[in-house]
């Protein structure tokens, strides 16, 4: 008779890999790949990564980037629109009460999802195997690497587990609301910068955070929401970091191409770990609940799933922060616990099983 962990966790290693079909257009001497995601999510195959291995590291000097604070041809969407077609409030900054739910989330929040995760009671699936990397440094100090599309459904749901691991090492100064496509989710989501949604395609480098100890580096492709998902080739970001002229995003984006395991979106580097994927399936109160034909998280607004986060009391909100804890623990590890979250006694507890880390 296997445990119900047990079981949770064979679950979680035969989760089947999501992948949207790749479209591949050829334009000139470009090829542009429309559409190309693979959301993996514990499904990872890699062996002999401890706390203590470490590949060495990558040190990188230069400024970083800030983001304009609005885009003229993007602009705010302020007329109420319907579930699966909504551009509602798209572009829109967090006022100082929805930052607030990111940045001051009680550490009481991610102590009780980390003992769900650990006691295996959450019914959404959590988990991931990450993969070790040189360790990047910017000027001095670790970084998170974020890869990721406005377009793709699992970047819309991993971005809110993303901010509150974030939370705990520093703070956003600004976060906007978005979507996913309309033909992937119409997801509500967190935006690190405002987005050129209606860009036949574009990047955005860089976000509002701030940290004593760690840098946080987003790179984000834009394509039309009113339509499907669609993501670009690494060399596409490449040529874009070239042209922002910013040495961090070069060697950035140059270190996901050398480690040769980018799958598609969301991918994330957290100090010393790779997670090539999402690190939950969190769409609603299941892993598999659906609502006429959808995830209910698609028929929240931005202010109930705050008013979720704010006041965690159901499976959705739990599996955010035992998300975030996974993310939490990967970077504790990477950087020897510097602030307080990374001494709970759930975090610590699942560094120690090493669930993550070998």
């Amino acid at each position: 008779m296997k445990t119900p962990e047990e079981t949770n966790r064979i679950a979680l290693k035969n989760l089947k890999v999501i992948v949207y079909l790749a479209l591949i257009i050829a334009l000139t001497d470009t090829v542009f790949v429309a559409v190309l995601a693979t959301q993996v999510i514990g499904n990872r195959n890699n062996a002999g990564t401890t706390a203590t291995t470490n590949l060495g590291y990558i040190q990188v000097s230069g400024a970083t980037v800030t983001p304009a604070t609005s885009i003229a041809t993007a602009p705010v969407v302020t007329q109420q629109e319907p579930f699966g077609a909504r551009l509602t409030d798209i572009n829109e900054p967090f006022n100082s009460s929805e930052l607030a739910v990111i940045n001051n989330a009680s550490d009481s929040y991610f102590e009780t999802a980390g003992d769900m995760y650990l006691n295996a009671t959450l019914q959404n699936t959590v988990g991931t195997t990450p993969s070790l990397t040189p360790e990047f440094l910017l000027n001095g100090k670790p970084a998170v690497i974020y890869l990721g599309a406005i377009s793709c459904i699992f970047c819309g749901e991993n971005r809110w587990a993303m901010a509150l691991a974030l939370s705990r090492f520093g703070g956003f100064s600004e976060l906007y609301k978005g979507y996913s496509s309309f033909n992937d989710g119409d997801l509500p989501t967190i935006y690190w910068a405002p987005d050129p949604y209606n860009a036949t395609s574009g990047v955005t480098f860089g976000n509002f955070y701030s940290s004593n100890y760690i840098y946080f580096m987003t790179t984000e492709y834009a394509s039309p929401v009113t339509q499907g998902f669609e993501m670009q080739t690494l060399n596409y970001f490449e040529l874009q970091a070239a042209a922002l002229n910013s040495t961090a995003y070069e060697k950035a984006i140059a270190l996901i191409g050398t480690l040769n395991d980018y799958q598609g979106t969301p991918y994330t580097i957290w100090g010393k770990y790779v997670v090539s994927g999402a690190d939950a399936f969190d769409f609603g109160n299941s892993s598999n609940a659906t609502m006429s034909g959808r995830y209910p998280l698609s028929n929240m607004t931005h202010d109930q799933v705050l008013s979720q986060l704010a006041r965690p009391n159901d499976q959705f909100a739990w599996t955010e922060y035992a998300a975030a804890d996974l993310y939490l623990t990967l970077l504790c590890s990477s950087t020897a616990n510097p602030v307080p979250a990374c001494h709970l006694p759930a975090i610590v507890q699942i560094e120690a099983k090493g669930d993550l880390l070998d």
